[in-house]
């Protein structure tokens, strides 16, 4: 029989959850009416939590935790509960991070034309007549149609604003549809009719005259992008909320938001007061309004002492990306000798901002794809980090302000050399991987591609961050997982053609490997070590509980992996069940 102590610990903890979960469907029916409101269970001020096992640091640490308290937003202790008769079905892990996506952009994604997977124009076409459709007051000159995801090797060729004037339902109408790496975007005759007769050819970009108007690249998207009616604050907070709710969804507790315009920190600092507004913890990238600039006047430090928003880095970008030939080479490309890519910036610039950010006390977080663009972007880091530390190796200064190379995709040996003696922190996407296989060694040819790109396993000491690059891909980490520990694309479960059952598995990372990428790495990246990414006492209490333990599941099961449960400072941001009730 249990003792008196356990039978009261029982109630206490169901009955709790009972009461979290009519909370959570209450408050998920009060807002079905709009789709912006995110779904918060706010908990007593004090709260114990038992499981069927919580794993506090990751799959492979000795753990035997099945229960922990939180008080205020924090884990105030993690133990064994030896006389708990009852605990809650499920697994806990640390809530997992994305360490670069676009939040904004995600949310705008959410609510625009989805072009991903679209292998013809027709397709693409019928795509944006269904949109129409749904939104008939979209496509004027004070709201463009949006979209994002094509990709002219699937659909055969470059599109043209010619292709979009076959339909007589799409002509007229205001269209920007970025590529689906957002380096290019495609545009209506009608947006054409904004630009001057003649369109000058833009450094550092491309525009697409071949075979024929209607595509911009890299820095030649300006032409455009500055024509484009922005979407206004209240849209704005409505994107915000949208990208939240479905980051939560896939276990996602906080995310390294990769180049945010100083105003719309602003709208993130402001959101992020409000008590049932933001539910996730961000660590954002200032980003000039003019890209690749140093705006002093407008970078504001953030740190707020619940860790919802994080503020004391700089993005800045070296070129553009591989499938639009505008990653920066330092050997032409195989498949286009005619060209080595495009930097966005000359590599004297990009030194100064590097040194002028991280003088004003910025972590410095350069965008390289390209073997030339990681070149630039090392010694760039070289010389602001000599700066900062005179008389100290450089190893040493960079332990301190943990500089970064966003994508670092495809890197000569002897920089990889660099990176390692540095230590400098690769930020990598593990799904670019799988998405580029089927054209990376087109564009790079196999020699190049084997010994500089997309390294995993070859940078692991260098405690790599991981993440999606959202919307790019999708933001579901276990996607990302399973395409870090197979190298094989998470929606065919296959690597390219010749390579089935992997692409260069040489880099592939054990469970333990990646999931400290989408966790640890993260805090790491964003100054938050002990804080996020695990659980213990102290830390803030972000969890996140599946069906089964992870290291249980088959390699094929990672990908399909649904969370059953997402929490962020102690409150349920997420539950599976609550959902599939409002979907009834």
């Amino acid at each position: 029989m249990p003792s008196p102590i356990a039978t009261l610990l029982w109630w206490g903890v169901r009955l709790s959850l009972l009461v979290g979960c009519i909370a959570v469907v209450l408050r998920l029916q009060s807002a079905s009416s709009s789709p912006y409101q995110p779904t918060v269970y706010t908990p007593p001020p004090k709260h114990t939590y038992c499981y069927k096992a919580v794993r506090t640091d990751g799959v492979g640490a000795q753990q035997d935790a099945d229960c922990f308290s939180v008080l205020e937003g924090r884990f105030t202790a993690v133990f064994k509960g030896q006389e708990v008769s009852a605990r809650e079905e499920g697994y806990v892990f640390p809530g997992l991070w994305d360490g670069h996506g676009h939040l904004l952009q995600y949310g705008e994604f959410l609510h625009s034309v989805d072009l991903f997977g679209a292998r013809t124009f027709d397709e693409v076409r019928r795509r944006l007549r269904e949109y129409l459709e749904k939104h008939p007051d979209v496509g004027g000159t004070e709201e463009w149609v949006r979209g994002i995801g094509w990709d002219q090797m699937a659909l055969g060729g470059m599109p043209t604003a010619a292709l979009l004037e076959e339909d007589e339902r799409l002509k007229g109408k205001f269209f920007m549809l970025d590529r689906v790496d957002v380096h290019c975007t495609w545009v209506s005759k009608a947006v054409l009719g904004l630009l001057p007769n003649e369109v000058p050819d833009i450094p550092g970009g491309e525009v697409v005259r071949n075979p024929g108007m209607g595509v911009f690249c890299d820095n030649a998207m300006d032409l455009v992008v500055g024509l484009w009616p922005k979407p206004g604050v209240e849209k704005k907070k409505g994107f915000v909320r949208s990208a939240m709710k479905e980051l939560h969804k896939v276990g996602i507790v906080g995310m390294h938001d990769a180049g945010v315009l100083p105003k719309d920190i602003e709208l993130y600092d402001e959101m992020s007061q409000e008590d049932e507004g933001w539910s996730l913890r961000v660590y954002a990238m200032i980003e000039c309004e003019e890209r690749n600039t140093f705006c002093p006047d407008e970078a504001v430090k953030i740190a707020q002492d619940s860790g919802l928003l994080s503020v004391r880095s700089v993005k800045l970008f070296a070129d553009g990306a591989l499938g639009s030939w505008g990653s920066a080479m330092i050997e032409p490309y195989s498949d286009r000798p005619d060209t080595s890519g495009s930097l966005l910036v000359n590599a004297s610039t990009l030194t100064s901002l590097a040194r002028y950010w991280s003088q004003a006390g910025f972590q410095v977080n350069i965008h390289a794809i390209g073997d030339l663009a990681n070149r630039y972007a090392i010694d760039a880091m070289v010389a602001a980090l000599k700066d900062l530390c005179p008389g100290e190796t450089l190893a040493s200064c960079q332990a301190h302000h943990r500089f970064r190379i966003e994508h670092s995709q495809i890197i000569h040996p002897d920089d990889q050399k660099r990176m390692h003696d540095i230590g400098i922190i690769p930020s990598i996407q593990p799904t670019h991987a799988t998405s580029d296989m089927a054209y990376a060694e087109l564009r790079l040819g196999a020699e190049r591609t084997k010994a500089e790109a997309y390294r995993m396993r070859s940078l692991l000491d260098l405690r790599p961050i991981l993440g999606s690059d959202f919307p790019v891909e999708p933001p579901n980490p276990f996607e990302g997982i399973y395409a870090a520990r197979t190298r094989r694309n998470p929606h065919t479960g296959s690597g390219p053609p010749g390579a089935e059952r992997g692409w260069h598995t040489e880099e592939a990372l054990t469970l333990d490997e990646v999931l400290d990428g989408f966790t640890k790495g993260p805090a790491r990246g964003a100054f938050l070590e002990d804080k996020a990414g695990v659980i213990r006492e102290g830390a803030f209490a972000d969890w996140i509980v599946l069906d089964q333990p992870l290291e249980s599941l088959s390699e094929e099961d990672l990908r399909k992996v649904k969370v059953k449960e997402t929490w962020v400072g102690g409150r349920l941001v997420y539950s599976r069940d609550a959902d599939e009730i409002k979907d009834l």
